[in-house]
């Protein structure tokens, strides 16, 4: 079969009710006026990855369940205007959302609405085996139906990456996604010890690579048994959102993965296009191009940074 799409993602899509408090943690008040207004648009994380792979010149086709209703109309226009090619599940229970609070330093506390599915939600198994089949990769979100899909993107051949997100090492539900896939993504947020988190993965799994982010700090990168860390990148203007920046980071990195680039210089895509999405307001749905991430790479040379010791 002919694997015409670069990357095919799996679930990850809805709309985001974007929020500017004062602050983080935000204290108890009877009201808050937003002086910047309360804007709904498009865009989780598997819009993003889906926007951000796009951008950097990947065909790119997104698959997962959407209702019949405006959020999902919303999502539809994001891909249509983008030229993403979207597979729409009907989900009778309505399209993911979720509201987005952010802070004056650009930091953002998520708040999930969980009922927009059922547990016994799945994508089609012959759907996902036919778009896997001409795909190059799969990215796959840590949303339900997606861990079923798992055991047949495998079987298809198919590469596949996910993104952990805030787990804590210890969760047990996001452990299918880490030890399936063969580039894993990951915050170091809730780490005690990222390096020891990710060698588990590795060890335990069949990664090739596992990246865990740090935000201003950088990300740490595990790739042929050594532990490095990836220095961060300068943004290019001032920060004010943090929203996408993982997504973006991971996007970046699987346009160097498919590239055939070393790990390394995937992690610097990365940091590069992580420290773009920082410079973006959350209500608009933007990410790095490919001209513009290439010319950044090439001015910021790598640094050298030595191996990790120690677990």
């Amino acid at each position: 079969m002919n694997r015409d799409t670069d990357v095919l993602v799996l679930g990850g899509a809805g709309v985001d009710t974007i929020v500017h408090v004062p602050q983080l943690p935000l204290p108890y008040a009877d009201s808050y006026m937003i002086h910047d207004g309360i804007r709904t648009r498009a865009g989780q994380t598997g819009d993003f990855m889906s926007l951000g792979l796009a951008a950097l010149g990947l065909l790119t086709h997104h698959l997962d369940f959407l209702g019949d209703d405006p959020e999902g109309d919303l999502v539809r226009a994001l891909h249509r205007e983008r030229g993403i090619t979207l597979t729409a599940i009907p989900q009778p229970a309505g399209t993911k959302r979720a509201v987005n609070l952010v802070g004056p330093d650009g930091r953002r506390l998520s708040l999930y609405d969980s009922s927009r599915g059922h547990p016994d939600d799945r994508f089609p198994e012959a759907m996902v085996r036919e778009l896997a089949g001409r795909s190059r990769h799969a990215h796959v979100s840590i949303t339900q139906p997606c861990v079923h899909a798992l055991p047949v993107l495998r079987e298809t051949g198919v590469t596949i990456s996910t993104d952990l997100h805030d787990w804590d090492g210890e969760n047990p539900y996001h452990e299918p996604f880490a030890l399936a896939a063969d580039v894993v993504f990951v915050s170091a947020a809730r780490l005690a010890d990222p390096g020891r988190t990710l060698r588990r993965i590795a060890e335990r799994g069949r990664a090739r690579a596992v990246v865990a982010t740090a935000g201003a700090k950088g990300a740490y990168l595990l790739a042929g048994g050594e532990l490095t860390p990836v220095p961060p990148a300068a943004p290019p203007a001032p920060v004010v959102d943090s929203n996408g920046a993982g997504d973006a980071s991971a996007a970046a990195f699987l346009f160097g993965f498919l590239r055939g680039e070393p790990p390394r210089r995937c992690a610097r895509y990365g940091a590069l296009a992580g420290a773009h999405a920082c410079t973006v307001p959350s209500t608009r749905a933007d990410a790095i191009d490919r001209e513009t991430l290439l010319a950044r790479a090439a001015a910021e040379p790598e640094e050298e940074a030595a191996p990790v010791t120690g677990p």
